[in-house]
This record gives structure tokens, C-alpha cells and sequence, in this order.
């Protein structure tokens, strides 16, 4: 594994790559910490380049200066990590908010992407009108609000399934704690209010998966992956596994990620202009 810093506007962004063959950028949820996919990555490091990195604001990367971060800035960021690290357009995976983060980088730079894997997206306003997990956002807000990071943090992993029945490595909890003002100020508004945006992604040169785990059906971050499929023509897959399952067990997470990765690849590679 080799690391270091890449400079964007506004910050410097941590990174670590590993491997070797085609280029898999790995883009963090909340937290938005490499540490989240250091298993899955040294896994997967004999079929892909896997670039992970910390998120603007977060953990190891500059850029928390207090003020909103837009998703125009995150996938500004991830395109910037493509052309100077990839050698060319790469395939993406986001998970959570990354997810968000990835969908947005497919609408906004699809020249940087072979194609997309949205796991788990927690896209709460393509959900019904009157839809109670349409307030999700709203109501961490206001817990945050009221008791700060602490109790929104509290808060919010009361809402995952799985959470509590295993134990994060220690410097990724550490780092964890450390953004949570970050998350609930800087980034909270722009993941609140996304859209994705349907005809771009209808319109993208490359395939898009988007997917859930199997226990997290029927939860406010599952069922959008199902309704943004819908929108956009796109396929559906089902992963194994809890929200973070590449925590709980990479190995298990790898497996599907591996065959879902390598499908795309070639279905990319077949897909580009020649």
C-alpha cells in the first residue's frame, strides 16, 4: 500500500492505494474515512487498483473549515483522485453517503467513470411523499441541534441494523468520533436535500448498479437504492449483509463486490468507444 496527499480546491486529500490491474475508487460514507474498506481493498488489491481516501473534512484530508460542503465539491474531489491517480477513468463504488457522492460524480463527470456501484444510498427524498423515513435528516438535524454530535451519533447508529454486534477497529472508531461535527454541520445539508439526477444518469456511457444488503430491507437507506434502479433503468443487486458489512466481514462483503466489479469492468470495456 502506498499513500499520501493529492491537492484539490479548497483542501488535500489523504489517500491510499493499493494493488494492481483496472482502477476501483472506493468513496466512503459518513465518516468519509479509507479505513472503511482497508480490508476490502487489500482484498481485492490482486484483480484492481483500489484507491481509497479520506473525504474532504475528514479524518487524515484538510478542508474542514466549518462551512457547508456541497456534492458538486465531493465529486469534484473524486474526479480529482481519478485523473491523478488512475491513469484514466476508473470504476467507482460509494457506499452510504458515498453513494451519494458516486451518483453525483456519474452525473456531473462521466468521462471519469467506466462504471458506478451505489450501495446503499440513503436517498430519502425519492421516497413516497408522507414516507416517515423522509424525515431523517430533519430529525438528526434537531437531535444535533439540541445535543450535539454525541447524541446525533448515538442517534444515528441506533437507525442501522447491526450496528453494536461487532467492534470497529480501534484508530477507524477514533477517527470516527473526530468527524462527527464535520458530518451533522458541513455535510448533513447537501445529503439531506439530494436529488439524483435522472437523465444524466439514464443518459451515462457506462453501467450503473445500484444495491442494498439483505438485512437491510425495508430500512430509510435500502429502499431508495431500489426506487433510483427504477428511475434510471439501471440494474439491482442484492449484497450480503448488513449497512457495513465490509466492516462486520469483509470477506464475505469482497466476495460480491469482486464479482459485481468484475462484471462491470468488462461490461465497460465492452461498452467504450473505441
Amino acid at each position: 500500500m502506498t499513500d499520501g496527499m493529492l491537492a484539490v480546491a479548497g483542501a488535500d486529500l489523504y489517500y491510499e492505494v493499493r494493488g494492481a490491474g483496472p482502477a476501483l475508487l472506493m468513496i466512503s460514507g459518513a465518516g468519509g474515512d479509507a479505513g472503511y474498506y482497508s480490508a476490502v481493498a487489500e482484498d481485492l488489491a490482486d484483480a484492481f487498483t483500489v484507491i481509497t481516501y479520506d473525504r474532504r473534512g475528514n479524518s487524515r484530508s484538510t478542508g474542514g473549515n466549518g462551512t457547508p460542503t456541497t456534492l458538486d465539491e465531493q465529486a469534484a474531489d473524486a474526479r480529482a483522485l481519478v485523473e491523478g491517480l488512475a491513469g484514466g477513468p476508473a470504476l467507482v463504488f460509494g457506499s452510504s453517503a458515498g453513494a451519494i457522492v458516486g451518483l453525483t460524480l456519474a452525473a456531473r463527470h462521466p468521462e471519469v467513470l467506466t462504471g458506478l456501484i451505489a450501495h446503499e444510498p440513503p436517498a430519502v427524498n425519492v421516497l413516497p411523499d408522507g414516507d416517515p423515513a423522509r424525515g431523517f435528516f430533519r430529525e438528526l438535524a434537531a437531535v444535533h441541534a439540541e445535543g450535539g454530535a454525541p447524541a446525533a451519533g448515538r442517534r444515528f447508529a441506533q437507525g442501522v441494523r447491526g450496528e453494536g454486534t461487532y467492534r470497529w477497529p480501534d484508530d477507524l472508531w477514533k477517527r470516527f468520533l473526530g468527524n462527527q461535527d464535520h458530518l451533522f454541520t458541513a455535510e448533513w445539508p447537501a445529503l439531506a436535500s439530494f436529488l439524483p439526477d435522472g437523465e444524466a444518469l439514464r443518459s451515462a456511457p457506462f453501467p450503473i448498479v445500484l444495491g442494498a444488503g439483505s438485512e437491510g430491507r425495508g430500512t430509510y437507506y435500502a429502499r431508495p437504492s431500489i426506487e433510483i434502479a427504477r428511475r434510471i433503468g439501471a440494474q439491482w443487486a442484492e449484497f450480503p449483509g448488513i449497512h457495513m458489512e465490509y466492516l462486520r466481514d469483509p470477506a464475505k462483503f469482497t466476495a460480491a463486490l469482486r464479482v459485481l466489479a468484475t462484471l462491470l469492468h468488462w461490461k465497460g470495456a465492452a461498452s467504450a468507444p473505441t
